[in-house]
């Protein structure tokens, strides 16, 4: 019985927590042991065999050395040992890393480990943080230094942020060290824009295979509810709302919109709520599938007017539910959406946003539905795509012997 290790910030809990829950389930469906190491936040409950990377101290410590120093994923050393002496312990035949940033690991450690193994190593990019000397997404300040070195950083204010110093340029050097010594490493970006990145990155000559990112189809998908307000409905979905997740467009949109066009945005915190103008409904995150398929379905359309993206799972989770998706042209964003699907607009354009919901509207939602849905089950049915691993890991396997 093969035996699966996957490496995360989350378990179960947050885009790439339960992504690494859904690939464990089909693992162990094929006959795999499958454990997920983490770094915080979970759900009790897991298929897989959890394991906790350190504890609230380690990550603070983490956090403050990041805050003041610059060196994300330089902290975390016994913590990080801790975590090698348990895949000694498992020997796993397949590691499979995700968000390896997040205070809780140290890169260089763990990296130190890999090199000196021949255990096939995957690694799923859901960011850019893996070949910058800082951040993990770089394009609203439209920097490129991530491909010739990252000197003097003007991004250290973004996450992971740095209140003190920019150790950009180091961070760089010791990231590539590290992440181009393994023997055995392929990469998985989840949007072909992230791929078309590493092309450009220190990491282009490592292995890579697109995989896009799945939803459970059976649970988004459209209701049978229908909106009793005679506006139309906007909705805007987000685990965190900030500005690069287009809070700022909401309001903006809010001013050239008729008062006939209701919006709707979920994920706000309590102090985000208070400060929204009229015409503005906020909603805080809910974890209920049911209650965010009853948003999506009773929905117009679905705006997700993002500055910085890898490849949202809000614009599948739309499209499963009948809703046309409105977008920015940035990121992987757009590659969820066709012209019977929805309409990508230039990033920072409000005039086109709005022009662009006015004519959904005016088509009238049942245009779009059949193509939403269709779309979403035929490319984004996660037992489709996450079986892709599988399958990659068999071949892994197979090289191997």
């Amino acid at each position: 019985m093969p035996t699966l290790f996957q490496i995360n910030v989350t378990a179960n809990w947050g885009s790439t927590g339960k992504i690494a829950e859904d690939i464990g389930k089909i693992a162990i469906s094929q006959g795999w042991k499958s454990y997920i190491a983490y770094g915080r936040e979970t759900q009790p409950v897991s298929d897989s065999t959890l394991i906790p990377i350190g504890n609230k101290w380690d990550m603070y410590c983490h956090g403050v050395q990041s805050r003041i120093l610059d060196n994300h994923g330089l902290a975390s050393k016994k913590a990080t040992r801790e975590l090698i002496g348990k895949i000694k312990e498992i020997k796993p035949d397949i590691i499979h890393l995700h968000n390896i940033h997040g205070y809780f690991i140290n890169y260089e450690i763990l990296f130190e480990y890999l090199a000196t193994k021949d255990t096939p190593v995957v690694w799923t990019l859901h960011d850019c943080w893996p070949f910058t000397g800082h951040c993990a997404y770089f394009d609203m300040v439209n920097c490129d230094k991530w491909q010739n070195g990252c000197i003097d950083c003007r991004h250290k204010g973004t996450y992971p942020v740095s209140l003190v110093k920019s150790n950009s340029k180091n961070n760089y050097l010791r990231k590539k060290k590290s992440f181009l010594s393994l023997k055995k490493l392929i990469l998985v970006p989840v949007s072909n824009w992230l791929s078309e990145l590493l092309e450009k990155s220190f990491m282009a000559d490592i292995d890579k295979r697109t995989i896009h990112n799945g939803i459970d189809i059976t649970k988004f998908k459209p209701t049978q509810t229908t909106s009793t307000s005679k506006n139309k409905t906007i909705i805007g979905v987000a685990s965190v709302w900030e500005k690069r997740k287009g809070l700022d467009d909401f309001i903006e949109l809010r001013k050239l919109l008729p008062m006939e066009y209701d919006i709707k945005l979920i994920g706000l915190n309590k102090e985000q709520i208070s400060s929204l103008p009229p015409g503005i409904t906020g909603i805080s995150r809910t974890n209920s599938f049911d209650e965010l398929v009853e948003n999506y379905s009773t929905a117009n359309v679905y705006v997700n007017p993002t500055h910085e993206d890898n490849f949202p799972t809000t614009n599948i989770e739309a499209l499963a539910c009948g809703t046309p998706v409105i977008t920015y042209r940035t990121g992987g964003s757009p590659e969820t959406i066709t012209p019977e699907t929805g309409i990508v607009v230039e990033k920072g354009n409000h005039r086109q946003l709005a022009d662009a919901i006015e004519t959904v509207c005016k088509k009238g939602k049942a245009h779009y539905s059949a193509a939403c849905r269709e779309r979403a089950v035929t490319h984004y049915n996660k037992n489709d795509r996450f079986n892709e691993y599988i399958e990659l890991y068999n071949t892994l396997l197979e090289q191997g012997q």
